[in-house]
C-alpha cells in the first residue's frame, strides 16, 4: 500500500506538471481501476482455487513488474504513447493491488478472534492501517518525485517491495486456505441479498469518495498553490502530497477506532446496520455544503481553501466510520466457506466504484470545477444510503462475533 499510493501520487503530479489535461490525467488511471474491478470478479475464485498465498505472492510480484516496467517511460515518446504505455502500466499495478487486498481481507475472517467483537476490531484495524500506510505513499511519491525525480524513485520503490515479498514468503503465514480443485468461477456472483446491496452502497461510496480525491482536489490545490516556476512546483508538491497523506493517515485512524465510536462490542449486527444508516445520512450533507460554499465564493480564496480542507477531513472522519462498518458488514455476512468469493465480488463493486469515481473526477473538474465534483460526490454517498437501506437483517439478537 505504501508503493501503491506513492506511485499515484508519482504519475499525477509527473504528468500534470507535462501539461496534461484533467480528463487526460483521469484515463491515467482508468485502466488500473478497469483492473480491479476484473481482478476482484476473479481474484476470489482465484484465491478459493488456488489458496491465499498464491494470490497474495502474486499481487506483490505484479507491484514489483509494473514498477520496473514504469521506469522504462522515454520522455521523448508523444502524449499518445505516454498515455497508453502508463494506462497499461497502472493497469498491472491495479491487479496487483487489488490481488494483495482481497487476500488480506479474506484472511483476516479466518485468522481472526470471534469473542468479544474481535472480527470488527481486526478488520478496523487491518483497514485503518492500511490507509494510513497509503497516506504516508502519498506524501513519500511526492517528495521523492521533488527530490529525485520520476525514474529514480520508481526504481527504488521496486528494490523495497521486492525485499517485502521475500520477506513475506520467508514467514508465510500458517492457517490461510490451500485452494479447493472444485471451485467454479460461477460462484463468483453472491446469491446472498445483503451482500449484493451492500455491495452496491459500497459502489457509490467509494465513487463519492474518488470523484475529487482522484483529480480534483489534486488539480485544484496545484492551481492555488503554484506560481509556475519550478521552485512553485516543488512547494506545490510537498504540498498537495502532504495534504493528501494527512487526509488519508487520518482517514486510516477513524477507521481503526471505529469499533470504539460505535460500541461495537455491545452491539448486534442489527443494531450496527442501523448505524451504517445513520452514518451514510451524515456524510451527505457534508460534500453537499462544500460545493455550495464553493460555488457562494466566486472563485479561489485563502477562505475557501480552508474551508474546503477542514470540510474535506470532516468527510474523511465521517467517510472512515462508513467504510469500516461496510469492511465489518461483509465479512460477517460471508460464508466461512465462500469468504474468498463473497470478499472477492464485494471489492469488485468497491474497484468499480473507484472507476467511476475517476473518471467522473477528470469530467467534472473539466466541465464544472470544483463545485461540480463535491455536488457529484454528495450525490453518490444519497445513492449509497439508499442501498444500505435496502439490506434486511434478520430481527434475532446475537453477541457480535
Amino acid at each position: 500500500m505504501l508503493t501503491d499510493g506513492a506511485l499515484r501520487m508519482l504519475v499525477l503530479l509527473h504528468f500534470h506538471s507535462l501539461g496534461f489535461s484533467p480528463v487526460q490525467l483521469a484515463y491515467l488511471f482508468v485502466l488500473y481501476e478497469i483492473a480491479g474491478v476484473v481482478t476482484n470478479l476473479s481474484a476470489g475464485w482465484l484465491a478459493a482455487r488456488f489458496g491465499l498465498t498464491t494470490t497474495l505472492y502474486a499481487g506483490l510480484g505484479l507491484q514489483v513488474i509494473a514498477l520496473l516496467l514504469l521506469a522504462q517511460l522515454d520522455p521523448s515518446w508523444g502524449i499518445s504513447v505516454s498515455v497508453v504505455f502508463v494506462m497499461s502500466v497502472q493497469g498491472l499495478s491495479g491487479v496487483a493491488k487489488d490481488l494483495a487486498k482481497m487476500s488480506s481481507k479474506s484472511a483476516v475472517k479466518i485468522l481472526a478472534p470471534t469473542a468479544s467483537g474481535g472480527l470488527f476490531t481486526w478488520v478496523a484495524v487491518l483497514t485503518g492501517s492500511k490507509n494510513a500506510v497509503k497516506g504516508l505513499g502519498f506524501l513519500l511519491g511526492a517528495a521523492l518525485l521533488a527530490v529525485f525525480g520520476f525514474v529514480t524513485s520508481v526504481l527504488a520503490m521496486a528494490a523495497v517491495l521486492m525485499i517485502v515479498l521475500i520477506a513475506l514468503v520467508a514467514v508465510r503465514p500458517s492457517g490461510l486456505p490451500v485452494g479447493r480443485k472444485g471451485a467454479k468461477f460461477s460462484e463468483v456472483v453472491s446469491k446472498n441479498r445483503n451482500i449484493n446491496w451492500l455491495s452496491f452502497a459500497r459502489l457509490f461510496l467509494f465513487g463519492a469518495r474518488d470523484v475529487w480525491f482522484v483529480v480534483g482536489i489534486p488539480i485544484y490545490f496545484y492551481s492555488v498553490l503554484s506560481d509556475g516556476s519550478e521552485l512553485g512546483n516543488r512547494g506545490a508538491f510537498f504540498a498537495i502530497g502532504f495534504f493528501m497523506a494527512v487526509w488519508t493517515i487520518l482517514y486510516g485512524v477513524v477507521q481503526a477506532s471505529a469499533p470504539r465510536i460505535l460500541k461495537a462490542k455491545s452491539r448486534s449486527e442489527r443494531e450496527l446496520l442501523g448505524q451504517a444508516r445513520v452514518w451514510a445520512a451524515m456524510l451527505v450533507a457534508v460534500p453537499a455544503a462544500l460545493a455550495v460554499a464553493v460555488l457562494l465564493s466566486g472563485g479561489a480564496s485563502h477562505g475557501l481553501t480552508v474551508a474546503i480542507v477542514l470540510g474535506l477531513l470532516l468527510f474523511g472522519g465521517v467517510f472512515a466510520v462508513n467504510s469500516s462498518l461496510h469492511s465489518y458488514l461483509i465479512l460477517s455476512l460471508a460464508d466461512a466457506r465462500r469468504v474468498t468469493l463473497d470478499v472477492g465480488f464485494y471489492y469488485m463493486a468497491n474497484a468499480a466504484g473507484r472507476l467511476i469515481g475517476t473518471v467522473l473526477s477528470g469530467l467534472t473538474y473539466q466541465i464544472g470545477g470544483l463545485a461540480l465534483c463535491l455536488a457529484t460526490a454528495a450525490a453518490m454517498v444519497f445513492i449509497s444510503f439508499c442501498g444500505i437501506g435496502r439490506m434486511e437483517i434478520p430481527a434475532k439478537k446475537h453477541s457480535l462475533t
